[in-house]
């Protein structure tokens, strides 16, 4: 057939193909195809009208044939690119969307595609150089502005997000995903009624948008606003059942007590953010060395209660047997914790600015056995590196009270307290208990020498002093009724409150107010200068109330090292059993209560018994010297304990299983 035939028959398919007549297309490119089956406009024809029929295998089958010519078109290489880039075929796509470029020069929609392509290789620079490029050719593209915003999100440049998101709802006002973007960039820099704005006209106008529902409920829980509190609770949770994606899993831990409902939400969230990604390959086969290799994971390597708590254990991990490497995905801020960290460690490799792909892909060279999750679910953390697989044997450990819902992932740390056996079917970890709490505390972190006085707090001289300083989104209607219940019984007593937003104050005084308690027996506390001084101004109190179902954490370890007891609520889920694990590990189990009443009564009668609560503060002081709570050392052996079984187990072709370490 001879060129002039094939380009009369070619013009007669396109024809064709565009009046929609597709079988005298499909006929007409296949004779030109039984003669010349190379020839690479024939092939992209019939590319493109199987492509038009929703036979996409047969079109990608069709474009690679035309592609392999040197004749292709510049379009050709894009849409190949472009469907390799839709299966997540990242290293092909890239080929044929620079192919396309080298053929037509710089176009719009191949450099915007190929940005995208860079950002999910791990290229963060090459992915920002490109979208630059298409923004010089095209200024008016919101979903350029949106991907821009995604990028710098992940370089944790914050606000640059916002602004990007920002000029893609200028060019397109009913952008529901970059109105909900900017709400979550605005939340990381705690702009919380900015962030609760955008959610809002984000779930506006699209009521099924992906998890913003939870959104809109944790803020309003940050800011003590309860009204739909309920209603959210319900809505959620219904959905969740049905698997919607209506909420990420942090704010769970706070809405619910719910342990099976915070996993199957934690497995929703996982499944669709970052599910289990094998564009690395399968993990080599690792040989026994002289040392494991344990790489924690954090965005929080600095001053953070994260490393308030763990900065001696780095310290004393057994650098004889095991290499102990930092992956750091947070700012520098040459802070004296980071400098002690960056010591403490064997490695500190600072990975901020890399993608999850890339950090994952450092990790496996350099041979890390152990990966350790700080983070979770928690601000800033970086699951998706775990999707990659970073190491053979991947770990949820401490930053995240509950299950990552990550097939992925191998164990979560923690006691026999938090997760006791009948509970474990709500995680989709294997679990590896320690002997006393899953908790570590650095005992370098000293109490300052100051003396306090009541007076510097605005605190009254004579009043039983009742405190907590959790999070905001920890309190919630109930934890209040029960308080208020507490100060009515205890005539003579305030409770003091952390700082928090100036909107929690006012309404967290306006609920008490509400229930019959003077505003003026709530009382908030001011910032202090250091972590030493925090912890040395507990010794005003006399008594801290947890709250529920979000337990204290950090902050009950604070109370216990100040000699301040602790009185806590057991629940069903992990982040409602911390505070017992921590009493049972400093061995004061009567301060565990497991109802409201039960709570109350002891909150009032210990206010009212003074003996009491004194032989409690001494058994306290005492037990905070010999107990295992505060006995770092001792918390190190084991945890080394826990890495030794799951390398053993790992080296003899064991799946991961529950490990239990005894007392020594």
């Amino acid at each position: 057939m001879s060129a002039q035939n094939i380009d009369q028959l070619l013009e007669i398919a396109e024809q064709a193909f565009k009046s929609n007549h597709m079988a005298l297309a499909e006929s007409t490119l296949s004779q030109i195809l039984q003669i010349h089956s190379n020839h690479s406009r024939a092939n992209e024809f019939m590319a493109y009208l199987h492509g038009r029929n929703g036979n996409i295998q047969l079109a990608q089958k069709f474009l690679v044939q035309a592609c392999k010519q040197n004749d292709c078109s510049a379009i050709a290489l894009y849409e190949l690119g472009s469907l390799n880039l839709e299966s997540g075929n990242l290293e092909d796509a890239e080929v044929y969307f620079l192919r396309s470029l080298e053929k037509a020069g710089e176009f719009f929609e191949v450099l915007h595609d190929l940005g995208m392509t860079k950002a999910r290789l791990g290229d963060l620079t090459g992915s920002l150089a490109a979208f630059t490029k298409a923004l010089n050719i095209k200024k008016d593209s919101p979903q350029l502005f949106y991907n821009l915003g995604r990028l710098y999100d992940e370089l944790g440049k914050r606000q640059l997000a916002i602004d990007h998101y920002s000029h893609a709802i200028e060019l397109e006002p009913n952008f529901a995903e970059a109105w909900c973007n900017k709400g979550t960039a605005l939340n990381n820099l705690r702009k919380i009624d900015e962030a609760l704005i955008c959610f809002e006209k984000a779930l506006l106008l699209n009521p099924s948008i992906s998890f913003v529902l939870g959104d809109v409920a944790f803020l309003s829980m940050k800011k003590c606003k309860w009204v739909k509190i309920n209603e959210y609770k319900v809505e959620l949770g219904s959905k969740i059942q049905r698997d919607e994606k209506v909420c990420t899993p942090f704010p769970m831990l706070a809405i619910t007590d719910d342990a099976t409902l915070q996993k199957r939400c934690a497995e929703i969230y996982i499944q669709d953010k970052f599910p289990t990604n094998t564009s690395l390959g399968p993990i080599t086969s690792r040989a026994k060395k002289n040392k494991i290799r344990v790489g924690y994971f954090s965005a929080d390597f600095g001053e953070h209660p994260v490393s308030f708590l763990t900065a001696e254990l780095f310290e004393l991990h057994d650098k004889d047997k095991f290499e102990i490497v930092a992956f750091h995905f947070g700012p520098n801020d040459e802070n004296l914790m980071r400098k002690r960290l960056e010591n403490a460690f064997t490695q500190f490799v600072d990975v901020n600015g890399l993608s999850d792909r890339g950090i994952a892909k450092i990790s496996r060279d350099m041979d890390i056995d152990i990966a350790i999750d700080l983070g979770g679910h928690t601000s800033n953390s970086r699951p998706g590196i775990f999707s990659y697989r970073a190491a053979p044997i991947q770990v949820n450990y401490l930053g995240y009270a509950g299950t990552l819902g990550a097939p992925y992932m191998d164990y979560l740390i923690s006691d026999r307290t938090t997760i006791p056996e009948q509970y474990q079917s709500s995680y989709v970890e294997k679990i590896a208990y320690l002997p006393h709490t899953f908790m570590v505390d650095d005992s370098k972190r000293k109490v300052s020498d100051r003396v306090f006085s009541r007076h510097e707090f605005n605190l009254p001289e004579d009043a039983f002093i009742y405190c907590c300083f959790n999070n905001d989104y920890k309190f919630n209607r109930e934890t209040l009724e029960s308080w208020a219940r507490i100060l009515l019984a205890a005539e003579d007593s305030v409770l003091w409150l952390p700082e928090n937003l100036p909107e929690f104050r006012v309404n967290i005084s306006s609920e008490f107010q509400k229930l019959g308690i003077n505003p003026d027996r709530i009382i908030f506390a001011n910032k202090v200068e250091s972590m030493a001084d925090h912890l040395a101004r507990y010794a005003l109190a006399d008594l801290f109330l947890d709250t529920h179902p979000y337990n204290a954490h950090t902050t009950a370890i604070d109370s216990l090292k100040a000699g301040v007891p602790v009185i806590t609520r057991l629940g069903e889920s992990f982040a409602s059993r911390v505070a017992a694990s921590l009493l049972n590990a400093i061995e004061l189990p009567e301060l565990i209560t497991s109802s409201p009443t039960e709570y109350e009564a002891l909150a009032i009668e210990l206010a009212r018994n003074p003996q009491k609560l004194s032989e409690l503060k001494l058994r306290l002081a005492d037990n905070r010297l010999k107990s295992p709570l505060f006995n770092t050392q001792m918390f190190t052996k084991h945890l080394e304990a826990v890495y030794t079984e799951m390398m053993r187990r790992h080296l003899a072709g064991l799946y991961p299983e529950q490990i239990e370490i005894n007392a020594s």
